[in-house]
């Protein structure tokens, strides 16, 4: 994907600009050089490099007033349908303006902004705002035929109240609000790829349908907040045709599908949920969707590669059951885990050498298990623990304190964390020897101290809890490291 240009000229907004950045595919910084530090790229000269960025066909993103944009750029304004996307966003994040680039994308690049600042984008394209579509500049996966001239000569006729009829498929037509009608007096034709040469006119707008190759997204939208969810994450889920995942994980980010800005442009994102033993028909499934060309996400909370569903991808993956797999785009976006949501809520707990482990002995046997919680403790390495405690497994946490109760003292911190990010979230603070399994359920995550963690009392508050990162005696020369 080509490199957005994010133009900042004062040091404010040299945050926003890294939010944005957050949510753009390869966007990178421009900084005024006598005034901004910590950016990608300094510039001394704003109207020669702006001038210079456009011309090459980069995208810019000016935090900047509008004005400022239209006077540097207005010398070299050419073809229309050449111009690169070009916006203006508000120093305060308060307005997102899409000015040039309409036929390249530019109000979808100011939707996915607005869609990172919590605002709305400012677009006044008559023809969108009416009929909810573009048709100057269709969605992935479909080409316009036409002259830009006679696509425009169309767009007229139908704001000028002509009727439109529809010939061949397309779902971003379909939810559209055009004046369709089966005698209209203008024609929509959406051909298969390859059909052959074909005539546009002004009276008949021309889609080539591509044979889109399948993806699919394996994410993480981390414990349960939107806060939590990074940008990649968030765009990425708007911009797919199809979840796939756990029901409740897919109802956490549900709000999401519903308000997604592309809804009106592209087809509606299909959920396909299922019950929470099932990965690997999950992985499956989502494969399949992906090899038929569909752009897919297979939704994880936390991050999808810690106890998730990315390893049951590749698991699937590697049998080898489907060859049409083999030429999916796959891509692992990485959430915000619970382990370090867990952390955060209590300070650093994690703060130095630490293990991570599942209790459940579903997938392995619990002698694995034993093992390895015996190694961790001898080794007095800070334990995230997973699956702690299920309706059916109910002893194995009581055994894992007994366990490490072999190596630490039973006044050894404990963190548990209940329904992260989420209504009713419940954090405590106890004592090694006084956890039971009574204090979790499979949506606690457990954090236990090494001998070097410790509390800072807060009176009524929880404590804060953190694990140095140096021992003993090496503490200062540890710290300047």
């Amino acid at each position: 994907m080509m490199t957005v240009a994010i133009v900042v000229l004062n040091q404010r907004s040299v945050g926003l600009a890294r939010q944005v950045a957050a949510g753009c595919a390869d966007g990178v910084i421009y900084g005024l050089d006598r005034r901004t530090t910590g950016v990608d790229q300094s510039f001394s000269e704003f109207g020669p490099t702006l001038r210079s960025l456009f011309q090459q066909g980069t995208p810019i993103i000016g935090i900047c007033a509008a004005g400022i944009l239209i006077r540097t750029l207005a010398p070299v304004l050419g073809n229309k349908a050449q111009d690169p996307p070009v916006l203006a966003i508000a120093e305060d994040g308060s307005a997102v303006v899409p000015l040039l680039g309409g036929l390249q994308g530019v109000n979808d690049l100011a939707r996915q902004i607005a869609q990172v600042l919590q605002v709305s984008p400012a677009i006044t394209a008559s023809g969108e705002i009416r009929f909810q579509t573009t048709l100057l500049s269709p969605p992935r996966g479909y080409r316009l035929l036409n002259h830009p001239d006679q696509a425009k000569g169309f767009i007229a006729e139908v704001l000028g109240g002509a009727t439109v009829r529809q010939v061949g498929e397309a779902d971003w037509l379909e939810s559209s609000q055009l004046p369709w009608s089966e005698s209209g007096e203008l024609t929509v034709v959406v051909l298969p790829h390859e059909t052959g040469p074909v005539t546009p006119t002004e009276r008949c707008l021309v889609y080539e349908k591509l044979p889109e190759q399948g993806r699919l997204a394996i994410v993480g939208t981390g414990p349960g907040c939107a806060e939590w969810m990074s940008p990649q994450v968030r765009r990425t889920l708007l911009e797919a045709t199809d979840w796939v995942g756990y029901r409740t994980y897919l109802n956490l980010v549900e709000s999401l599908r519903l308000r997604s800005p592309h809804a009106s442009r592209s087809p509606s994102i299909q959920r396909h949920e299922s019950e929470n033993r099932v990965e690997g028909d999950r992985a499956r499934q989502a494969l399949d969707l992906a090899a038929t060309g569909r752009r897919v996400v297979l939704v994880s909370s936390g991050d999808p590669g810690i106890f998730a569903m990315a390893a049951a991808v590749f698991e699937v993956l590697e049998r080898g059951e489907n060859p049409a797999w083999q030429g999916l785009e796959i891509e692992v976006c990485p959430g915000i885990s619970a382990m370090q949501a867990a952390a955060a809520q209590v300070g650093a707990p994690l703060g130095h050498d630490f293990v991570v482990m599942s209790l459940s002995d579903i997938l392995k046997p619990w002698s694995v298990i034993e093992s390895r919680l015996q190694a961790a403790a001898q080794g007095d390495f800070a334990i995230a623990l997973y699956n702690p405690v299920s309706k059916q497994r109910i002893w194995q946490l009581d055994r894992a304190r007994e366990i490490l109760l072999q190596w630490r003292s039973p006044s050894t911190p404990v963190v548990l964390a209940r329904n992260l990010g989420r209504t009713g979230q419940q954090v405590q603070v106890k004592p090694l020897g006084e956890l039971t399994a009574r204090d979790a359920d499979m949506r606690t995550v457990i954090l236990i101290g090494s001998s070097q963690t410790r509390q800072v009392q807060r009176g009524e508050k929880l404590p804060w809890v953190y694990t140095p990162r140096c021992y003993g005696e090496k503490g200062e020369e540890g710290s300047r490291q």
